[in-house]
């Protein structure tokens, strides 16, 4: 197996890395996702290999991922059981997931393992990113429900009667089969080990798969999180690739994140949660596919670059990279200040004033 090589630390990078975490966990505990979407890229931007970033976040997942389903579970956000079901479907995932990321570092190296977490992000991100913002807006244009209501492929599933399989779930308010979550939670696994970002699937599928809310899903996908971290990591770390500093860092910024994130979710809308997720996927994508052709030209698959494009190309995903941390936090915070502000005047007039 080819050695792994770990970057150097200096205080310029862990202050970066501690900012990075606490924008991550921020989103995190807002969305459910992990925030490994904005921590991924974000490590892969110093220079550290694809695999040893994605390595690095589910050590660091599992920690984080717990203490914002406790959080979250204290205003009844957590639907456990579908959590834990789901996750050791996603477990099974995860050790597939892994087994790829170790074959492909073997055989092509670091500009082999970059390209492929690369290309994962920019196809995942477009197709779910896009789909996402759409609802969004669809959302928004055609006035925002309090209460949001399953789709016709969600009704489907639930309608659907399997026996012995089904299941009720609290969070759905009804019995649906575990033959429809087993699928979702091994690709969520596939995906959590590939670019460490499972709840790209994991959150969009229990809401419009499963019908699930869209703070439920976000803080369910905490749980399955927690469960796939913890395989995830001593999968990899028996092989070397989790780089202990990194997870130590982002963890410490994260927990700080997570707990504001979680908090802010009692104060907005759910499409906000939608709009947050959309909006960050779509700015990392951009990110990424900037330097696509870096790690193309590195395995001599296109015409060699020069080194100078090959470093402002870099430095472009960097900047990039961000402003996708900008917006998301942005978008965050002035949510959660519009929110409760409109939370509060509530409570001393009595009159529900829009958030």
């Amino acid at each position: 197996m080819e050695s792994v090589n770990f970057i150097h630390l200096d205080p310029t990078n862990g202050i970066y890395l501690f900012i990075v975490g606490f924008v991550g966990g921020l989103v995190s505990g807002f969305i459910g996702s992990g925030g490994a979407f904005v921590l991924t890229p974000a490590m892969m931007s110093l220079g550290v290999p694809g695999i040893v970033a994605v390595a690095s976040n589910m050590c660091h997942k599992f920690p984080k991922a717990l203490v914002g389903a406790m959080k979250r579970a204290k205003y009844g956000q957590v639907d456990v059981k579908m959590g834990l079901i789901m996750g050791v479907s996603a477990e099974a995932g995860v050790l597939l997931g892994a087994h790829y990321q170790e074959s492909i570092k073997q055989h092509f190296g670091d500009a082999g393992s970059n390209l492929y977490v690369s290309v994962a992000f920019v196809i995942i991100l477009a197709l779910v990113g896009g789909f996402v913002m759409r609802d969004t807006i669809k959302t928004y244009r055609s006035g925002i429900s309090e209460e949001e209501k399953p789709g016709r492929l969600a009704l489907w599933v639930q309608s659907i009667h399997i026996p012995g399989t089904m299941v009720y779930f609290p969070s759905l308010k009804t019995r649906i089969s575990v033959l429809f979550t087993i699928p979702l939670g091994f690709a969520t696994g596939m995906l959590a080990a590939t670019i460490a970002v499972g709840g790209f699937i994991g959150v969009p599928a229990q809401i419009y798969v499963l019908g699930m809310s869209s703070l439920m899903s976000s803080a369910t996908e905490l749980v399955i999180a927690f469960v796939m971290g913890v395989g995830g990591t001593i999968k990899f770390a028996w092989s070397g690739y989790v780089d202990i500093r990194l997870a130590m860092i982002i963890l410490a910024g994260s927990l700080f994140g997570i707990q504001l994130g979680a908090i802010g979710t009692t104060y907005v809308r759910p499409y906000v949660i939608k709009l947050v997720m959309g909006v960050i996927m779509l700015t990392v994508l951009v990110s990424r596919a900037l330097v696509i052709p870096v790690y193309l030209s590195q395995l001599e698959l296109i015409t060699p670059m020069a080194s100078d494009t090959m470093s402002l190309l870099k430095n472009i995903s960097f900047f990039i990279m961000m402003l996708a941390l900008a917006l998301g936090a942005g978008i965050i915070i002035v949510a959660m200040v519009k929110g409760r502000r409109a939370h509060m005047q509530q409570q001393l007039t009595g009159v529900r004033v829009p958030a």
